[in-house]
């Protein structure tokens, strides 16, 4: 699953690779790829990252018993200097903590989390306008070495 609006919505400044702590039920449902992380975000509490607002929907076959809460927050695993840095940089600085992706990596669960500083409407508006000169002028020399 990937976050493509984060990119979008946010100037990434540091991204980290962090495990999950996931239930069995979660995991078949992951590797099934209908996780929504579009609208998750992460936050450190108590000396511990956890995740909020990513939806992975209950695996068909684990209905009732050994079902999971689809909503619920999920505590990510990562070194301590690492959380303590990523909460230093939140507290002192207007930087949220956003998922990227979520994959499998050697069999293990893992999300890639983003500190990232919010756009403005305007900011987004730019972004996208210096993207599509960018791609113009790629074109436009293509075409130059093509036919010169």
């Amino acid at each position: 699953a990937t976050n493509r609006r984060a990119r979008h919505d946010y100037d990434i400044v540091e991204t980290l690779e962090c495990g999950l702590i996931l239930t069995g039920s979660e995991v078949k449902s992951l590797r099934g790829g209908t996780a929504q992380i579009t609208d998750g975000y992460c936050r450190v509490e108590n000396g511990e990252l956890w995740l909020f607002s990513t939806h992975i929907p209950p695996w068909h076959y684990a209905v009732g018993f050994g079902s999971h809460d689809p909503d619920r927050r999920r505590k990510l695993l990562a070194h301590h200097h690492q959380i303590a840095h990523f909460a230093q940089q939140t507290q002192t600085q207007p930087l949220t903590i956003v998922p990227l992706r979520l994959y499998f990596k050697d069999g293990r669960a893992k999300i890639e989390i983003a500190l990232a500083r919010g756009r403005k409407l305007y900011d987004r508006r730019q972004a996208i306008a210096t993207r599509d000169a960018q791609r113009d002028m790629a074109r436009a020399a293509r075409h130059l070495e093509k036919y010169a």
